[in-house]
């Protein structure tokens, strides 16, 4: 099992720290927007961390639940009482920082469940509070964070008024995808047995693939919002549509229950429509090549509605520097993207339960505990 260190510490502080900033820029930038009158964007930005937070909040809540069935029911109904109030991500950081410490400072004292190898145990126990947190990140990261930065950056290109609170918000906006999708990285190759470690370069490569294609998607999606609100809107169930039925054609098994299992699949949906999610752990190159081929193809085509329909707003929003700069990062992004793949990517995620089609499902759930959560929720 690879180790659980000092630095990795460090960084569940660290966002630790920027989800709490991030609450805080979120209702600042909000109370901005209303005290000036736009309260469309107020409102939306308050949408944005209401859902995200509600979602995430009952995920945290079904997966305390399932790891302490059989456990006191005093302490659940505590827990309930706890993501009622919005704030079971804050249980989950305790435990998260108090078996982090432990793993990372005292991991010869610990004399826990497994007297066999102590080390080992506090180690898996500080790993998957971790992974549980990363999991969550990512929930929040496309349903609230990303949804924010093409908000922000739609004001920006289509009103032309700057301020000093809408680059903090772009800047946690960018801060959280970056650290989320990291995180999740780590995390992965911390949960899943034989995977090589995250080292810088393959760090920097996966970020940049990410943030690039990301970047680039919103500022297509911004320019033909800016062009119609309804196509703009059409565009975005439409893909979401898409996103679900293929999740819904994945047979997914990831939640116990059915119909936490949907939600799941309407998460995932919603996912897809910003960035490519491998939900079963297998090979997936005509997949993504084909979503982001698709993203290709929508992206030049906005670009050229707007050279030959609507010349006059390619004034106003200063056109050639915004579709030099999406073109850019969709070019290197995707150049990111292959040079990831073929160089730092694991290969084989799954063991040889998780990759089967035919699971007997009982067993499945008893393994699931013992394995993590993350052999059936993997994102490439």
């Amino acid at each position: 099992m690879t180790k659980f260190t000092k630095q990795n510490l460090f960084f569940l502080v660290s966002g630790m720290i920027i989800y709490v900033v991030d609450i805080g820029v979120d209702f600042w930038v909000a109370s901005r927007y209303f005290c000036q009158g736009q309260y469309s964007w107020s409102i939306l930005i308050l949408c944005f961390r209401g859902l995200s937070s509600t979602i995430t909040q009952v995920f945290s809540y079904e997966w305390f639940k399932n790891d302490w069935e059989g456990t006191d029911t005093g302490k659940l109904k505590l827990v309930f009482v706890v993501h009622l109030f919005h704030c079971g991500i804050f249980i989950r950081y305790w435990f998260a920082l108090k078996y982090g410490f432990q793993a990372a400072f005292k991991q010869t004292s610990y004399r826990g469940a497994s007297e066999a190898d102590p080390s080992n145990f506090i180690q898996k126990q500080a790993v998957d509070a971790v992974t549980d947190i990363n999991m969550l990140r990512v929930f929040k990261t496309f349903l609230e964070t990303t949804p924010q930065l093409f908000l922000q950056i739609y004001i920006l290109l289509g009103h032309g008024k700057t301020n000093f609170y809408q680059y903090a918000a772009i800047i946690m906006s960018f801060c959280g995808i970056s650290l989320s999708m990291v995180d999740y990285q780590i995390s992965l190759r911390k949960s899943l047995p034989d995977k090589d470690e995250f080292h810088v370069l393959s760090k920097f490569t996966y970020l940049s693939y990410k943030l690039l294609t990301i970047t680039s998607w919103m500022l297509s999606i911004s320019l033909i919002t800016l062009l119609s609100v309804r196509i703009s809107v059409i565009l975005l169930i439409f893909l979401w549509i898409c996103g679900f039925i293929w999740t819904l054609k994945q047979h997914t098994t990831f939640c116990k229950s059915k119909r936490m299992e949907y939600l799941y699949r309407t998460v995932v949906g919603i996912i897809l429509i910003f960035s490519f999610f491998n939900i079963k752990g297998r090979r997936t190159k005509v997949c993504i090549s084909i979503y982001y081929a698709t993203h290709t193809v929508v992206t030049v085509s906005i670009l050229f509605v707007y050279m030959f329909w609507k010349p006059s707003i390619i004034k106003e929003i200063c056109f050639t520097i915004v579709s030099i700069l999406t073109i850019l990062s969709l070019v290197l992004g995707i150049i990111f993207l292959v040079v990831y793949y073929s160089h730092f990517h694991p290969t084989t995620y799954c063991t040889r339960q998780a990759c089967s089609d035919e699971v007997d499902e009982v067993a499945w759930q008893k393994d699931r505990m013992e394995t993590g959560r993350f052999q059936n929720f993997l994102m490439q």
